[in-house]
């Protein structure tokens, strides 16, 4: 069966968007009409103190969902994902730069055979600031987790529904899901989309969600990296630490005892010790976090591999 043949659901997480929401509501339903697709429209409100949520409750066919307060547009695509009732769901936000008629598109390249398609939004219709701060934002990307996409912070995306089994977003993490996913085996793929230019109300990208992200991709880097084997990473500097610190403990001592060198005005010595103990602390931080880790796997039950396949061949 086709993607778009398949039950949809359309997360689109949203704050502060009145004067956008009535046009993004009748663009996506004209989509879903005329494409004929089974599709349901979620609506995430996160926290907005304009006329949004008055607005979106007058929308039909909508799923609305209500925050209390702003938590942060991670949050509400986490809400919005648990929500769903789809077997493909479809992201994308809500200040209209995103195209609904490019959903068909990630639909179509979803049957080539992957579980993420990303939108490329190569020709991008944002001030030159915003576009300089995500460029660099995702070299550090390349960089540090590698997801293999050109461009992580185009929300417009779709999925298979299976991706999200057990995953919890938090923090800034809606940038990085495909890297999430990458890391628990599923297979990416992108399509150039259409970009368009704000037309009505502001921006929410600042330099705190720019900082936010950036802590976020050392977590991520971590979880990929050493999500199963905490103990190699902070053992090994601290077993490095250590060594360094032994080392100039001993040629210390060997001026001392042998050559007969004053230490006792020297940094060396004190150097040495410091070295010592950080190593120390390095590696009983590396056991604590292996047992942690331990810890979270079981309590979730959750493995740290996926399996996509079982195939038994009965016949002899």
């Amino acid at each position: 069966m086709k993607a778009s043949d398949k039950k949809i659901s359309i997360v689109v997480p949203i704050y502060n968007e009145g004067e956008n929401i009535e046009n993004l509501h009748k663009e996506i339903v004209s989509v879903v009409r005329t494409n004929k697709l089974d599709a349901e429209i979620i609506f995430i409100d996160d926290g907005s103190d304009d006329n949004t949520v008055e607005i979106a409750k007058k929308l039909t066919p909508l799923k609305l969902i209500v925050f209390r307060r702003n938590f942060g547009q991670t949050a509400a695509m986490d809400a919005g994902i648990k929500a769903v009732n789809g077997e493909i769901i479809v992201t994308m936000d809500g200040d209209l730069q995103n195209d609904p008629n490019d959903i068909l598109a990630l639909l179509n390249k979803m049957d080539e055979g992957f579980d993420i398609v990303s939108g490329w939004r190569k020709n991008r219709k944002d001030p030159f600031m915003k576009k300089f701060l995500s460029r660099g934002a995702d070299k550090l990307r390349k960089i540090f987790i590698n997801d293999q996409i050109s461009d992580s912070g185009c929300s417009l995306k779709v999925y298979k529904a299976e991706c999200f089994r057990g995953v919890d977003l938090y923090g800034e993490m809606h940038r990085f899901i495909p890297a999430i996913l990458r890391i628990k085996g599923f297979k990416i793929g992108e399509v150039v989309v259409n970009h368009r230019s704000r037309v009505a109300g502001v921006t929410k990208y600042n330099y705190k969600r720019l900082a936010k992200g950036l802590l976020d991709l050392v977590g991520v880097w971590f979880w990929r990296k050493y999500a199963n084997r905490p103990l190699h990473l902070f053992g090994g500097i601290g077993a490095i630490m250590s060594f360094i610190g032994i080392a100039l403990l001993v040629w210390m001592a060997v001026e001392k005892i042998f050559l007969g060198g004053a230490i006792g005005n020297r940094i060396w010595p004190i150097i040495g010790v410091l070295f010592l103990i950080l190593g120390i602390q390095f590696f009983v931080s590396g056991v604590i976090a292996d047992i942690a880790v331990k810890t979270y796997y079981t309590t979730k039950k959750e493995t740290v591999y996926l399996i996509r396949d079982i195939i038994e061949n009965k016949r002899l």
